[in-house]
Formats: structure tokens, sequence, C-alpha cells
């Protein structure tokens, strides 16, 4: 490939990851906004937005957008899946109670979260999360936004891109716990990614068992 070809190729993966990015923004507006949020079923929505986040994913990004490299074996794989999400479970366990000596708000804000469960079954709610929900955030955030961004940056700076654009596709809802959720998960998923690239199937697996923990089985 000459170098004239090389560089057209890396605009238009530029471009992709860009208009993959506006996309997402955009899905989560819909949902997070008190502008549209009370017009939209927030469940469906939201499985609707993880099912387009994935097939950016593998269209623009291939089939590396769920890992690369051999990783650890299945088993470790998955006991490491499961080590992550207990620990990030109990930051937030400690996170909560002590938001809620420090800041007024934090309780409400934190059932406001929980609101959005609606009437939706916690059996149904569970398997979207695991399945579904999990997954495609940890294949479109890690395995492709910040696996690209890390090919035109460094790894530490496509980390810290990821995070905040994960962070910040949350500021439409107005809910500080909400938004600094959203951090601390982009900090740990998006740092373990950054250390270590080639087991993103077990912070996939992790991703999808803190979400069913956290809204379902064990809520804070």
């Amino acid at each position: 490939m000459n170098i004239t070809a090389s560089k057209a190729n890396m605009i238009r993966n530029k471009a992709k990851l860009v208009l993959s990015l506006l996309v997402a923004a955009a899905l989560w507006f819909i949902m997070f906004s008190p502008f549209t949020a009370p017009q939209v079923n927030f469940w469906l929505c939201m499985t609707i937005s993880a099912c387009t986040l994935t097939c950016f994913a593998f269209v623009f990004g291939g089939m590396k957008s769920i890992g690369t490299g051999s990783g650890l074996p299945f088993t470790k794989t998955i006991l490491l899946g499961f080590a992550i999400a207990a620990l990030l479970w109990g930051v937030f366990f400690v996170g909560d109670k002590v938001s809620q000596l420090i800041l007024p708000f934090s309780r409400a804000q934190v059932n406001l979260i929980y609101d959005m469960k609606g009437n939706l079954s916690p059996t149904l709610l569970a398997l979207l999360l695991l399945f579904v929900i999990g997954p495609a955030e940890e294949i479109f955030w890690r395995g492709y936004v910040q696996r690209t961004l890390a090919q035109y940056r460094s790894p530490f700076m496509a980390f810290v891109l990821t995070t905040a654009c994960y962070t910040a596709v949350h500021l439409p809802s107005g809910n500080f716990m909400l938004i600094m959720a959203a951090m601390v998960c982009g900090i740990v998923w998006g740092g373990l990614y950054w250390l270590m690239p080639n087991n993103l199937k077990a912070i996939i697996i992790s991703h999808a068992l803190w979400d069913a923990a956290a809204f379902v089985w064990i809520p804070f």
C-alpha cells in the first residue's frame, strides 16, 4: 500500500470512528435527556442502541472488536471476569455509603437510576444486561473505540479519550451520580483494557456481570 492510499485509509477509519461516536452520543441523548427520555421506553431504546453500536463495531472494526491475541485460557478468563465484577461492585458499595455521608442528594439520584427499571421483569432485565447490553458496551467502547484510537494515539491516550467520551455521553442525564458512575466504570474497564488488551473477553464478562448485579441481583 502506497503512502497516499495509507493516508486515505486512515482518514476513512477516523471518519468511521467519529460517525460511530456521534451516533452513540445521539442515542444516549435520546435515552437520558429530560427532553426525550420521557417519550421513549428506556430498555427498548437501550437494547436497540446496544445492538446498533455492536453493528458499528463489527462493520467498522471487524472481529478484532471482541478481542485480539490469545489471552487467558477459557476458565481463567471467566474467573477473571467474575473477580473484576466483584471488586467493582465492592468499590460501588463503599462509594454509595461514602456519597450518602458527604452528598445529601446522592441517594435521591441513585433512586432515579433504579426507577429506570420500571415494570420490566427482573429476569428479562438481567438477561438483557448479561447477554446484550453489557457485552455490547464493551465491544463498542473498548473493543472498537479504544482499540481504534490506540492506532493513532498512545494506548494511554486512547484510554483517556475513550473514558472521556464514555463519561460524556451520560451528561444529558444531568444526574451527577450516574455521570460519576460512568466515569468510574470507564476508568476501570478502560484501564484494564489498556493494561491487558488481549483479555477483552474477561472485561466483557465483568461488565455483563456487574450490570446484572448492580441493577437486579444485589442493587445498592
